[in-house]
Protein backbone atom coordinates (compact mmCIF):
# COMPACT_ATOMS: atom_id res chain seq x y z
CA UNK A 1 0.00 0.00 0.00
CA UNK A 2 1.50 3.20 -1.06
CA UNK A 3 1.59 6.76 0.93
CA UNK A 4 -1.07 8.37 0.54
CA UNK A 5 0.20 11.40 -0.29
CA UNK A 6 2.09 9.62 -3.21
CA UNK A 7 -0.08 11.84 -5.62
CA UNK A 8 -0.63 15.30 -5.00
CA UNK A 9 -3.81 17.09 -4.50
CA UNK A 10 -2.93 18.68 -8.47
CA UNK A 11 -3.19 14.89 -9.14
CA UNK A 12 0.69 14.81 -10.37
CA UNK A 13 3.28 12.01 -9.16
CA UNK A 14 4.95 13.42 -6.01
CA UNK A 15 8.53 12.18 -5.99
CA UNK A 16 8.78 10.22 -9.08
CA UNK A 17 12.56 9.45 -8.43
CA UNK A 18 12.11 8.24 -4.58
CA UNK A 19 9.30 6.30 -5.36
CA UNK A 20 10.94 4.10 -7.94
CA UNK A 21 13.61 3.39 -6.08
CA UNK A 22 11.54 2.20 -3.09
CA UNK A 23 9.73 0.25 -5.85
CA UNK A 24 12.67 -1.37 -6.94
CA UNK A 25 13.66 -2.46 -3.50
CA UNK A 26 10.24 -4.12 -3.19
CA UNK A 27 10.61 -5.58 -6.47
CA UNK A 28 13.69 -7.20 -4.98
CA UNK A 29 12.23 -8.26 -2.12
CA UNK A 30 10.18 -10.58 -4.39
CA UNK A 31 6.88 -8.12 -3.65
CA UNK A 32 4.32 -8.67 -6.20
CA UNK A 33 3.23 -5.27 -6.67
CA UNK A 34 1.83 -2.40 -5.38
CA UNK A 35 -1.95 -0.40 -3.98
CA UNK A 36 -2.68 2.94 -4.47
CA UNK A 37 -5.66 5.27 -3.71
CA UNK A 38 -6.75 7.30 -6.79
CA UNK A 39 -8.34 10.00 -5.12
CA UNK A 40 -11.30 11.73 -6.64
CA UNK A 41 -10.66 15.05 -5.12
CA UNK A 42 -7.93 14.66 -7.15
CA UNK A 43 -8.76 13.50 -10.06
CA UNK A 44 -11.71 15.55 -10.99
CA UNK A 45 -11.22 18.93 -10.48
CA UNK A 46 -14.26 20.05 -12.39
CA UNK A 47 -17.43 18.07 -12.98
CA UNK A 48 -17.01 15.68 -15.98
CA UNK A 49 -13.41 17.07 -16.66
CA UNK A 50 -10.69 13.75 -15.74
CA UNK A 51 -6.51 14.15 -14.99
CA UNK A 52 -5.28 10.74 -14.08
CA UNK A 53 -1.68 11.78 -14.92
CA UNK A 54 0.00 11.40 -12.60
CA UNK A 55 -1.24 7.67 -11.98
CA UNK A 56 -0.54 7.15 -15.56
CA UNK A 57 3.08 7.59 -14.24
CA UNK A 58 2.75 5.59 -11.81
CA UNK A 59 1.33 2.78 -13.50
CA UNK A 60 4.11 3.31 -16.38
CA UNK A 61 6.76 2.89 -13.64
CA UNK A 62 5.51 -0.27 -12.20
CA UNK A 63 4.60 -1.61 -15.88
CA UNK A 64 8.52 -1.23 -16.31
CA UNK A 65 10.03 -2.59 -12.83
CA UNK A 66 7.67 -5.73 -12.66
CA UNK A 67 5.51 -4.75 -10.47
CA UNK A 68 1.42 -5.45 -10.35
CA UNK A 69 -1.04 -2.64 -9.52
CA UNK A 70 -4.05 -2.88 -7.00
CA UNK A 71 -5.93 0.65 -8.10
CA UNK A 72 -8.71 2.18 -5.57
CA UNK A 73 -11.55 4.45 -6.36
CA UNK A 74 -11.02 6.53 -3.31
CA UNK A 75 -14.38 8.50 -3.14
CA UNK A 76 -13.73 9.88 0.33
CA UNK A 77 -10.95 12.15 1.01
CA UNK A 78 -8.02 12.10 1.80
CA UNK A 79 -7.46 13.06 5.85
CA UNK A 80 -8.95 11.99 9.10
CA UNK A 81 -8.46 8.30 9.43
CA UNK A 82 -5.44 6.43 11.10
CA UNK A 83 -1.85 7.29 9.74
CA UNK A 84 -3.55 10.14 7.06
CA UNK A 85 -0.75 12.83 6.33
CA UNK A 86 -2.47 14.10 3.67
CA UNK A 87 -5.35 17.06 2.63
CA UNK A 88 -7.13 16.01 -0.61
CA UNK A 89 -11.39 16.59 0.40
CA UNK A 90 -13.85 15.76 -2.23
CA UNK A 91 -14.41 18.08 -5.54
CA UNK A 92 -15.36 21.31 -4.42
CA UNK A 93 -18.62 20.61 -6.72
CA UNK A 94 -19.27 18.40 -4.38
CA UNK A 95 -18.14 19.75 -0.78
CA UNK A 96 -19.90 23.27 -1.74
CA UNK A 97 -23.49 20.94 -1.64
CA UNK A 98 -25.43 21.29 1.25
CA UNK A 99 -27.60 18.15 2.91
CA UNK A 100 -25.99 15.40 1.29
CA UNK A 101 -23.50 14.19 4.39
CA UNK A 102 -24.01 11.85 6.80
CA UNK A 103 -25.51 13.69 10.37
CA UNK A 104 -25.20 12.27 14.12
CA UNK A 105 -27.61 13.14 16.53
CA UNK A 106 -25.90 15.91 17.38
CA UNK A 107 -26.30 17.75 14.35
CA UNK A 108 -22.48 17.35 13.58
CA UNK A 109 -21.94 16.41 9.32
CA UNK A 110 -18.62 14.06 8.31
CA UNK A 111 -18.00 15.05 4.66
CA UNK A 112 -15.27 12.53 4.08
CA UNK A 113 -17.70 10.48 2.18
CA UNK A 114 -21.19 11.75 0.74
CA UNK A 115 -24.25 10.09 2.38
CA UNK A 116 -26.10 6.84 0.94
CA UNK A 117 -29.09 8.41 1.52
CA UNK A 118 -27.82 11.40 -1.14
CA UNK A 119 -27.22 8.32 -3.74
CA UNK A 120 -30.04 9.85 -6.05
CA UNK A 121 -30.30 13.09 -5.23
CA UNK A 122 -28.93 15.72 -8.06
CA UNK A 123 -26.17 17.56 -7.70
CA UNK A 124 -26.07 20.40 -10.94
CA UNK A 125 -27.14 17.95 -13.21
CA UNK A 126 -25.80 14.56 -11.67
CA UNK A 127 -26.52 12.16 -8.56
CA UNK A 128 -23.64 10.70 -6.78
CA UNK A 129 -24.19 7.50 -8.27
CA UNK A 130 -24.22 8.75 -11.75
CA UNK A 131 -20.62 10.68 -10.74
CA UNK A 132 -19.17 7.13 -9.76
CA UNK A 133 -20.31 5.65 -13.15
CA UNK A 134 -18.88 8.52 -14.96
CA UNK A 135 -15.90 8.90 -13.17
CA UNK A 136 -14.98 4.35 -13.41
CA UNK A 137 -15.99 4.97 -17.13
CA UNK A 138 -13.23 7.79 -17.42
CA UNK A 139 -10.77 5.81 -15.61
CA UNK A 140 -11.99 2.41 -17.43
CA UNK A 141 -10.87 4.63 -21.05
CA UNK A 142 -7.86 6.24 -19.86
CA UNK A 143 -6.47 2.78 -18.80
CA UNK A 144 -7.94 0.77 -21.04
CA UNK A 145 -4.31 -1.31 -22.61
CA UNK A 146 -3.60 -1.72 -18.47
CA UNK A 147 -6.67 -3.33 -17.18
CA UNK A 148 -6.32 -7.04 -16.77
CA UNK A 149 -2.65 -6.61 -17.24
CA UNK A 150 -0.20 -4.38 -15.04
CA UNK A 151 -3.42 -3.81 -13.40
CA UNK A 152 -5.10 -7.10 -12.03
CA UNK A 153 -7.39 -5.49 -9.65
CA UNK A 154 -9.63 -2.33 -8.89
CA UNK A 155 -10.92 -1.79 -5.30
CA UNK A 156 -14.34 0.12 -5.34
CA UNK A 157 -14.59 2.55 -2.46
CA UNK A 158 -17.97 2.69 -1.08
CA UNK A 159 -17.69 4.78 2.18
CA UNK A 160 -15.52 5.97 4.34
CA UNK A 161 -11.32 5.09 4.15
CA UNK A 162 -13.05 3.22 1.07
CA UNK A 163 -14.81 1.06 3.09
CA UNK A 164 -18.48 -0.17 3.33
CA UNK A 165 -19.81 1.01 6.38
CA UNK A 166 -21.22 4.55 7.97
CA UNK A 167 -18.63 7.06 9.55
CA UNK A 168 -19.47 5.40 12.95
CA UNK A 169 -16.48 6.01 14.61
CA UNK A 170 -14.90 9.61 13.54
CA UNK A 171 -11.35 10.01 14.47
CA UNK A 172 -12.80 13.59 15.15
CA UNK A 173 -15.11 12.30 17.83
CA UNK A 174 -14.24 9.01 18.86
CA UNK A 175 -12.07 6.95 21.22
CA UNK A 176 -11.13 3.56 20.95
CA UNK A 177 -13.50 1.00 22.03
CA UNK A 178 -16.43 3.23 22.40
CA UNK A 179 -19.66 2.07 20.72
CA UNK A 180 -19.35 4.61 18.15
CA UNK A 181 -22.66 6.51 16.67
CA UNK A 182 -25.22 5.65 14.09
CA UNK A 183 -25.56 8.10 11.31
CA UNK A 184 -28.32 8.95 9.83
CA UNK A 185 -29.67 11.93 11.09
CA UNK A 186 -29.91 14.09 7.63
CA UNK A 187 -32.85 14.66 6.40
CA UNK A 188 -32.84 11.85 3.06
CA UNK A 189 -31.63 9.24 5.91
CA UNK A 190 -35.10 10.77 8.43
CA UNK A 191 -37.42 10.39 5.28
CA UNK A 192 -35.97 7.09 4.08
CA UNK A 193 -36.57 5.65 7.69
CA UNK A 194 -40.31 7.63 8.37
CA UNK A 195 -41.32 5.29 4.52
CA UNK A 196 -40.06 2.67 5.97
CA UNK A 197 -41.82 2.64 9.22
CA UNK A 198 -45.14 2.94 7.41
CA UNK A 199 -44.74 0.44 5.24
CA UNK A 200 -43.54 -1.71 7.69
CA UNK A 201 -46.85 -0.41 9.67
CA UNK A 202 -45.44 1.25 12.29
CA UNK A 203 -45.07 4.84 11.76
CA UNK A 204 -44.23 5.67 14.93
CA UNK A 205 -40.82 3.92 14.30
CA UNK A 206 -39.60 7.03 12.07
CA UNK A 207 -36.81 7.85 14.52
CA UNK A 208 -33.33 6.56 15.40
CA UNK A 209 -33.27 5.18 18.80
CA UNK A 210 -32.79 7.56 21.77
CA UNK A 211 -30.87 5.45 24.10
CA UNK A 212 -28.25 3.89 21.74
CA UNK A 213 -25.39 6.40 23.73
CA UNK A 214 -22.90 8.48 21.66
CA UNK A 215 -19.73 7.78 20.36
CA UNK A 216 -17.58 6.96 23.50
CA UNK A 217 -20.33 5.41 25.49
CA UNK A 218 -19.88 1.91 26.57
CA UNK A 219 -22.87 -0.44 26.06
CA UNK A 220 -23.59 -1.03 29.47
CA UNK A 221 -24.22 3.16 29.22
CA UNK A 222 -26.62 2.79 26.86
CA UNK A 223 -29.86 0.80 26.75
CA UNK A 224 -30.22 -0.04 23.42
CA UNK A 225 -27.08 -1.79 23.71
CA UNK A 226 -28.48 -3.86 26.36
CA UNK A 227 -31.86 -5.26 25.40
CA UNK A 228 -33.05 -2.57 22.90
CA UNK A 229 -31.53 -3.70 20.23
CA UNK A 230 -33.66 -7.06 20.53
CA UNK A 231 -37.00 -5.29 20.84
CA UNK A 232 -39.26 -4.78 17.70
CA UNK A 233 -38.19 -1.66 17.22
CA UNK A 234 -34.63 -2.59 17.60
CA UNK A 235 -34.75 -5.34 15.39
CA UNK A 236 -36.61 -2.98 12.16
CA UNK A 237 -34.19 -0.31 13.14
CA UNK A 238 -30.83 -2.40 12.55
CA UNK A 239 -32.42 -4.16 9.30
CA UNK A 240 -33.05 -0.81 7.89
CA UNK A 241 -30.00 0.78 8.55
CA UNK A 242 -27.81 -2.03 7.21
CA UNK A 243 -30.42 -2.80 4.00
CA UNK A 244 -29.72 0.60 3.04
CA UNK A 245 -25.76 0.02 3.16
CA UNK A 246 -25.81 -3.02 1.28
CA UNK A 247 -28.23 -1.70 -1.38
CA UNK A 248 -25.83 1.34 -1.55
CA UNK A 249 -22.61 -1.16 -1.72
CA UNK A 250 -24.89 -3.23 -4.20
CA UNK A 251 -25.85 0.11 -6.79
CA UNK A 252 -22.21 1.03 -6.65
CA UNK A 253 -20.28 -2.52 -7.79
CA UNK A 254 -23.10 -3.00 -10.27
CA UNK A 255 -21.62 0.14 -12.02
CA UNK A 256 -18.06 -0.65 -11.35
CA UNK A 257 -19.15 -3.72 -12.89
CA UNK A 258 -20.48 -2.40 -16.21
CA UNK A 259 -17.59 0.28 -16.57
CA UNK A 260 -14.90 -2.79 -16.40
CA UNK A 261 -16.60 -5.58 -17.22
CA UNK A 262 -14.70 -6.08 -20.78
CA UNK A 263 -11.27 -5.92 -19.24
CA UNK A 264 -10.50 -8.78 -17.43
CA UNK A 265 -10.21 -6.74 -13.91
CA UNK A 266 -10.87 -8.23 -10.51
CA UNK A 267 -13.18 -6.17 -8.64
CA UNK A 268 -13.03 -6.12 -4.77
CA UNK A 269 -14.68 -3.79 -2.34
CA UNK A 270 -13.32 -3.31 1.74
CA UNK A 271 -14.75 -4.47 4.45
CA UNK A 272 -14.04 -2.45 8.35
CA UNK A 273 -12.22 -5.06 10.89
CA UNK A 274 -14.57 -3.68 13.52
CA UNK A 275 -13.11 -6.40 16.55
CA UNK A 276 -14.06 -4.48 19.59
CA UNK A 277 -17.46 -5.67 21.53
CA UNK A 278 -17.51 -8.50 18.80
CA UNK A 279 -17.40 -11.02 21.92
CA UNK A 280 -20.50 -9.56 23.29
CA UNK A 281 -24.68 -10.71 22.17
CA UNK A 282 -24.90 -7.04 21.05
CA UNK A 283 -22.02 -6.21 18.66
CA UNK A 284 -22.17 -2.80 19.50
CA UNK A 285 -19.59 -1.05 17.17
CA UNK A 286 -20.22 -3.13 14.35
CA UNK A 287 -24.38 -2.39 14.16
CA UNK A 288 -23.72 1.36 14.62
CA UNK A 289 -21.25 1.23 11.16
CA UNK A 290 -23.92 -1.04 9.64
CA UNK A 291 -23.13 -4.73 9.88
CA UNK A 292 -25.71 -6.29 11.67
CA UNK A 293 -24.38 -8.91 13.22
CA UNK A 294 -27.21 -9.36 16.24
CA UNK A 295 -30.30 -11.30 16.77
CA UNK A 296 -29.01 -14.19 14.50
CA UNK A 297 -27.82 -12.52 11.90
CA UNK A 298 -24.53 -12.87 9.93
CA UNK A 299 -23.00 -9.59 8.71
CA UNK A 300 -20.62 -10.58 6.85
CA UNK A 301 -22.85 -13.41 4.75
CA UNK A 302 -24.91 -11.00 3.95
CA UNK A 303 -21.91 -8.69 2.62
CA UNK A 304 -20.33 -11.76 0.86
CA UNK A 305 -24.04 -12.01 -0.70
CA UNK A 306 -24.00 -8.41 -2.16
CA UNK A 307 -20.42 -8.59 -3.04
CA UNK A 308 -20.90 -11.84 -5.31
CA UNK A 309 -23.99 -10.66 -7.18
CA UNK A 310 -20.76 -8.62 -8.94
CA UNK A 311 -18.51 -11.22 -8.81
CA UNK A 312 -16.63 -8.52 -6.23
CA UNK A 313 -13.70 -10.25 -3.42
CA UNK A 314 -14.19 -8.92 0.05
CA UNK A 315 -10.51 -7.23 1.11
CA UNK A 316 -10.58 -7.14 5.22
CA UNK A 317 -8.59 -5.85 7.71
CA UNK A 318 -6.79 -6.66 11.08
CA UNK A 319 -5.38 -10.01 9.70
CA UNK A 320 -1.98 -9.22 11.70
CA UNK A 321 -4.56 -8.51 15.68
CA UNK A 322 -4.15 -11.43 18.09
CA UNK A 323 -7.20 -11.76 20.57
CA UNK A 324 -4.52 -11.92 23.11
CA UNK A 325 -3.08 -8.45 22.33
CA UNK A 326 -6.50 -6.75 22.93
CA UNK A 327 -7.48 -5.59 25.93
CA UNK A 328 -10.36 -7.79 28.09
CA UNK A 329 -12.64 -4.92 28.68
CA UNK A 330 -13.62 -3.99 24.72
CA UNK A 331 -14.64 -7.70 24.25
CA UNK A 332 -12.38 -7.56 21.14
CA UNK A 333 -12.24 -11.09 19.25
CA UNK A 334 -10.06 -9.99 15.76
CA UNK A 335 -9.34 -13.61 15.07
CA UNK A 336 -13.03 -14.92 15.54
CA UNK A 337 -14.02 -12.12 13.22
CA UNK A 338 -11.88 -12.86 10.47
CA UNK A 339 -12.65 -16.68 10.91
CA UNK A 340 -16.23 -15.34 10.24
CA UNK A 341 -15.26 -13.98 7.13
CA UNK A 342 -13.67 -16.35 5.78
CA UNK A 343 -16.43 -18.58 6.17
CA UNK A 344 -18.61 -16.00 4.49
CA UNK A 345 -16.68 -15.74 1.56
CA UNK A 346 -15.94 -19.32 1.47
CA UNK A 347 -19.62 -20.03 1.48
CA UNK A 348 -20.58 -17.51 -1.37
CA UNK A 349 -17.68 -18.38 -3.76
CA UNK A 350 -15.89 -15.03 -3.70
CA UNK A 351 -12.05 -14.51 -2.93
CA UNK A 352 -10.69 -13.10 0.03
CA UNK A 353 -8.01 -10.14 0.01
CA UNK A 354 -6.53 -9.09 3.54
CA UNK A 355 -4.62 -5.92 5.21
CA UNK A 356 -3.37 -5.15 8.51
CA UNK A 357 -4.95 -2.69 10.44
CA UNK A 358 -1.67 -1.15 11.72
CA UNK A 359 1.77 -0.80 10.74
CA UNK A 360 3.06 -3.89 12.40
CA UNK A 361 7.13 -5.09 11.63
CA UNK A 362 7.82 -7.77 13.95
CA UNK A 363 7.45 -11.43 13.52
CA UNK A 364 4.37 -11.65 16.00
CA UNK A 365 2.26 -10.28 13.53
CA UNK A 366 3.79 -11.59 10.57
CA UNK A 367 3.14 -15.15 11.75
CA UNK A 368 -0.43 -14.38 12.96
CA UNK A 369 -1.34 -12.91 9.08
CA UNK A 370 0.79 -16.28 7.90
CA UNK A 371 -1.98 -18.30 9.55
CA UNK A 372 -4.53 -17.10 7.36
CA UNK A 373 -2.88 -17.60 3.90
CA UNK A 374 -4.56 -20.18 2.82
CA UNK A 375 -7.74 -18.75 2.75
CA UNK A 376 -6.40 -15.39 0.86
CA UNK A 377 -6.30 -14.74 -2.47
CA UNK A 378 -3.74 -11.60 -2.32
CA UNK A 379 -2.35 -9.51 0.68
CA UNK A 380 -1.67 -6.17 0.96
CA UNK A 381 0.34 -4.64 3.31
CA UNK A 382 0.15 -1.38 5.43
CA UNK A 383 2.28 0.50 4.24
CA UNK A 384 5.44 1.43 2.18
CA UNK A 385 7.45 3.47 3.70
CA UNK A 386 11.45 4.55 5.27
CA UNK A 387 10.45 2.12 8.20
CA UNK A 388 9.59 -0.29 6.12
CA UNK A 389 12.42 -0.55 4.08
CA UNK A 390 15.35 0.38 6.52
CA UNK A 391 17.28 -2.31 8.96
CA UNK A 392 15.79 -5.02 10.38
CA UNK A 393 12.31 -4.17 10.29
CA UNK A 394 13.19 -5.08 6.00
CA UNK A 395 14.72 -7.76 6.71
CA UNK A 396 11.74 -9.19 8.85
CA UNK A 397 9.32 -8.27 5.64
CA UNK A 398 11.60 -9.77 2.96
CA UNK A 399 11.10 -13.58 5.52
CA UNK A 400 7.39 -12.70 5.70
CA UNK A 401 7.13 -12.51 1.94
CA UNK A 402 8.65 -15.30 1.67
CA UNK A 403 7.10 -17.64 4.07
CA UNK A 404 3.85 -15.79 2.68
CA UNK A 405 4.45 -17.15 -1.15
CA UNK A 406 5.67 -20.57 0.05
CA UNK A 407 3.58 -23.27 -0.39
CA UNK A 408 0.89 -21.02 -0.86
CA UNK A 409 -2.05 -20.61 -3.12
CA UNK A 410 -1.98 -17.12 -2.52
CA UNK A 411 -1.75 -15.36 -5.77
CA UNK A 412 -0.68 -11.76 -4.86
CA UNK A 413 1.09 -10.27 -2.06
CA UNK A 414 0.89 -6.49 -2.42
CA UNK A 415 2.74 -2.93 -0.21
Amino acid sequence: MLGLDVVTPSGDLKDPESLKNQLNQLKGGKVDGIMADVWWGATEPSAKSYKFDGYRQLVDMCKGIGLKVQLVTSFHQCGGNVGDICDIPLPSFVTAQQDIWYKDQHGHEDKEYISLFADNVTIEGRTPLQMYSDWFAALSSSFAADLGGVIEEIQVGMGPAGELRYPAYQLSEWKFCGVGAFQCYDANALNNLAAAAKSAGHAEWDKPPTDAGDYNSRPGDATFFQNGYQSDFGKFFLKWYSDALLQHGAEVLHRAKKAFSQSGVRLAGKVSGIHWWYKSDHHAAELTSGYYNANSNDAYDSIAATFAATGASIDFTCMEMADSEQSADCASGPEELVQQVMKATRSRGIALGGENALPRFDDTAYGKIESYKSGMEVFTYLRLGSDLLNGDNWNRFQGFVSNMHSGSSLETLLV
